[in-house]
């Protein structure tokens, strides 16, 4: 089914695809897409793909975190990151059998390190997902961080076992019925006006 729904919207949001790499390099210097190793399915490192949102220099030398208003991301940027369109090139790691639609979020090395060894079993036991319940409720994630004085400290604290037990529900109940209601509660999200 994964396949089969990102080969189809790959199919649809080709030209849409091409017009916003297009802006991104007539918008600032560099590619199109961004790469960066995240942690998947057992444990199994991979390149996930998104459309740059940052400056080359900021993305190969900043902090994993998005940070509030943050000064390395450029105009095109905000405006993908705001309706989640920067996600869109993850259809290509579905088809790769990277990822899957619906799942828990893959994150980088460093923070999985910081995963209990119980829970990174659970979470790690499915291939992760484009979106999931933990990315609809902490969709301004940035803006939370951006009024810490910490916000690794934040993010390790207080984000990321919010995050974990999302996940880990996620895995114990998961089903096509909950991969659907999750995938309409993400639309509803990003084209809230709130």
């Amino acid at each position: 089914m994964d396949i089969g729904v990102s080969l189809l919207l790959l199919v649809m949001l080709c030209i849409p695809l091409l017009l916003i790499s297009l802006w991104i390099r007539i918008d600032s210097a560099g590619p199109a897409f961004f790469r960066q190793t995240r942690v998947g399915w057992q444990g199994r490192e991979f390149k996930i793909l998104k459309f740059r949102t940052m400056r080359v220099v900021a993305t190969a030398n900043g902090s994993p975190l998005t940070v509030g208003a943050d000064a390395r991301i450029t105009c095109a940027g905000r405006f993908l990151r705001r309706f989640k369109l920067d996600e869109l090139p993850q259809l290509l790691n579905v088809m790769r059998g990277e990822m899957s639609l619906v799942g828990p979020r893959p994150e980088v090395p460093r923070y999985v390190a910081y995963y209990p060894p119980d829970v990174r079993d659970v979470v790690l036991s499915v291939r992760p997902g484009i979106t999931d319940l933990a990315s609809i409720e902490f969709r301004h994630e940035s803006d939370l961080l951006g009024a810490s004085k910490d916000p690794e400290k934040t993010y390790l604290e207080d984000i990321l076992p919010i995050k974990l037990r999302y996940y880990v529900d996620y895995v114990r109940t998961r089903s096509i019925l909950l991969d659907v209601k999750i995938v309409l509660k993400t639309l509803a999200a990003v084209f809230s006006p709130k």
